[in-house]
Order: structure tokens, then sequence, then C-alpha cells
């Protein structure tokens, strides 16, 4: 008997209706994840007059970079402050990576015989740590990290939460039996860590990447707490500056002429939009880098063993 070949059906596949309702609920999903943001990009080039008689709208009657203009009339202060981030989370990032990455291979080789002790060790630090006036006297005293560049990279360089996640990644991703072939080889640990495991565990350390690179990116306390220097501070407490200023002017807009003057001329609603654009700006572009491996390395650390 002939006949044509009878497909095997694939049971994960939806019918096409189901496999158009998903996708556009997802599509909804998406969408209203990123109004906020694109909601807040649209505020920032209105108008603060049409703003303030027509109150937020998608399309504003009228359009203005008055608020970016404010922004940058502050001279090369933004340009610098800017300079100072890049440079603290480029920084940050690879002493993170690099920090996290040695102690999370350490205590994931069985053969090394204190890593339950580091293991706890790392994990005590998740439920209690020291506070922030024994932190402030470290950094401060003891360091001398005082208006120094690294008090904004050390604090955060060692992440006890990171580390367990590369550590499970190392784990479930790289088998023993490869390590133990390079041993056999010849191979001591610093080969088979920068040889095998490294580009074995990609997307862990893009997932990593990506934590700290956004930790470093969005940090201003640190900068509240250890900058004086003018020249060191970094984009994101320029701009809680410029807001604290603006929240001045305005408290102490009725006993001054000079505060009225200077209050009629301030965008300000716009102007805290185009801050909340210029801060998660590098940010959003810097994701796609990471978007590869992210997925993959978040499931396969998210294991805790």
């Amino acid at each position: 008997m002939s006949g044509r070949p009878v497909k095997p059906r694939d049971f994960h596949q939806l019918p096409l209706w189901w496999n158009i309702i998903f996708n556009c609920i997802a599509g909804g999903f998406a969408l209203l994840c990123i109004l906020p943001f694109l909601f807040v990009v649209l505020i920032s080039f209105t108008d603060e007059g049409v703003l303030a008689r027509d109150g937020y709208q998608f399309i504003p009657a009228k359009w203005s970079t008055l608020a970016y203009q404010y922004i940058f009339d502050s001279g090369d202060t933004l340009l610098r402050a800017y300079g100072v981030s890049l440079t603290v989370t480029l920084t940050g990032t690879l002493v993170s990576l690099l920090l996290i990455s040695l102690y999370a291979y350490a205590i994931s080789r069985k053969s090394f015989k204190y890593r339950h002790f580091f293991t706890f060790f790392a994990f005590f630090t998740m439920l209690f740590n020291g506070g922030l006036v024994p932190t402030y006297m470290i950094v401060t005293q003891l360091l001398g990290l005082k208006d120094s560049i690294w008090a904004l990279v050390l604090p955060l360089a060692v992440n006890a939460f990171y580390i367990m996640i590369l550590r499970t990644f190392y784990i479930t991703s790289v088998p023993d039996a490869l390590m133990e072939s390079a041993k056999i080889d010849g191979a001591g640990e610093f080969r088979i860590f920068l040889s095998i495991v490294l580009p074995l565990s990609l997307p862990g350390l893009a997932t990593i990447g990506l934590f700290s690179t956004l930790g470093y990116w969005n940090d201003w306390f640190n900068a509240l707490l250890y900058i004086d220097n003018p020249d060191l501070v970094p984009l994101q407490s320029l701009l809680m500056r410029i807001e604290t200023s603006m929240q001045f002017i305005l408290q102490n807009s009725q006993n001054s002429s000079l505060s009225l003057e200077a209050l009629r001329s301030m965008p300000q609603d716009t102007s805290r939009m185009a801050m909340v654009v210029l801060a998660t700006g590098p940010a959003i572009f810097a994701y796609p880098f990471f978007q590869r491996y992210f997925i993959q390395g978040l499931t396969v650390g998210a294991v805790k063993e």
C-alpha cells in the first residue's frame, strides 16, 4: 500500500491561532513594559508651559528641548560625571568579575579542602553585614579611600549572591571529568581555570557582568558617602544634586526675587524626566550586548545547591 509518508506529530507545536494569541499577549506585555519609559522620553521633550496647562500627553501641543539645555548648561560638569560613571562601571565590572569568578571557582572544586568554610563565609554575609557606620569607618579610615575612585569600586566589588550563582554555574556546566583530564595532562588549577572553565562559562560570566554593570551604573549612595571632590562625582550623584538644587530654589522662591526669576526660567518636571533619560540611556544600550548569554546564564545559575 502506497501513500504519503506520515509526518510525526510534534506535541510541543501549538496550533496557529493559539500561537498568534500567545504572541499577541507577549507583545502586549512587552509594550506595557516599555511604555512607561517611552512616556518619560516624550515628557522630557514637552514644553514646560504646555505640560502645566494640558498635563501629561503622548503627543503634546508643543515640543521643547529646554529641559536638556538646562541640564547641559552645567558646562563640562555633566560630561565629567559621565566619564567618572563610565570609568567606575568598566573598572568595577572587571574587578568584580575577576574576584567573583575566582572565589566561585575555588568553592566549586571538590578537591578544595576549605570550600565548605568559604561557602559559609560568603553565605553568612547574605544574612548579616557590618552596617553602615563600620563600613564607612573601614573605607575612609582603615583603607583611606575618601575622595578616591576606588571608594566607588571596591564596596560593590564582591557580592555573595553572585558568587553562589556562578559557583552553581561551574558545578552544573563544567564536567569534572574534563578538568580531571586536563589535570592528568599536567595542567594546574590556573591553567584549568583560564583555558577550560572560563571559555565554558561565558553565559554565567555575562549574567554576572550585566548585574555588576547595572549595579555600578545606578549607584549614587557611595558617592554621597565618600566623595566630596566635584571632579569625582558620578552621573547619578550629580543628577541628585541638580534635583536637590531645584528643590532648594523652589522652597526658597518666596524669599528672594533672584530665586523667583530663576524659578520662572526653570523647566521643573521636564528636567526630572530628562534626568531619568540621561541616567538610564547607556544602561539600555548596553543590555543587547549581554542578552545573548543572559537568559542561559540566569536559568542555569538559578539553581542553588
